[in-house]
């Protein structure tokens, strides 16, 4: 999986500002002259928008099992790998993911709490050892996160889980950004013109690699 260009992703709890920094990197991407696609997940083709539907919504009088929820990301990402980001590297432009793996791994894995031999499998399956360039994760404290996601509307099927699912799934994302050398954390509790600048320094340096 040779690509020429680099993919970048945003990382982050509902309510840690990843809207923002989508627009901040994009704008410094496009600045320096890369052509750049934007992608979200689950998203980013006709078929993944559809299972993206299918697993925020609510379900009338049935459970929706954790071991479905995990087998739709993965297919919603092989989708969009294998049709989106992978052809926009290899025609040299830059992809920047609001989201990837890492939210699998850390909702579906420290927040669901499915075992890492599943989560191992169906990532060898779908991405083969592909992997972001630079991954940006915008670090929040739940409660706060979740204040202000509240405050942007309705909540969707997994944003409407309880406090401890969120503290979970911080927990993981930590422990994995800890463990990847391609990782920035940002903290966003500081002020929003300090996280903004924190944003502007990580993509500069990368650029800058």
């Amino acid at each position: 999986m040779q690509a020429k260009g680099k993919f970048i992703v945003i990382e982050g709890l509902e309510g840690a500002g990843k809207s923002t920094a989508v627009s901040i990197i994009s704008n410094a991407i496009k600045s320096a002259g890369h052509n750049l696609a934007n992608t979200r997940e689950p998203g980013g083709t006709a078929m993944a928008e559809a299972i993206r539907e299918c697993v925020k919504s609510d379900w009338p009088n049935e459970k929706v099992t954790i071991e479905a929820e995990l087998l739709l990301m993965y297919a919603a990402r092989a989708q969009l790998v294998q049709n989106v980001i992978l052809p926009n590297l290899q025609q040299g432009n830059w992809v920047l993911g609001d989201r990837h793996d890492m939210s699998s791994r850390a909702y579906q894995g420290g927040g669901r709490g499915i075992n890492n031999e599943m989560i191992e499998s169906l990532r060898r399956i779908t991405l083969n050892g592909f992997e972001p360039d630079f991954t940006l994760y915008l670090d929040v404290d739940p409660k706060e996160g979740l204040k202000r996601a509240k405050g942007r509307g309705e909540l969707d099927r997994i944003e409407q889980e309880d406090l401890s699912f969120f503290e979970r799934t911080r927990t993981e994302y930590l422990a994995i950004a800890a463990e990847d050398k391609n990782c920035v954390v940002i903290n966003t509790m500081q002020t929003l013109e300090k996280v903004h600048q924190d944003i502007r320094l990580a993509i500069k340096q990368f650029l800058e690699q």
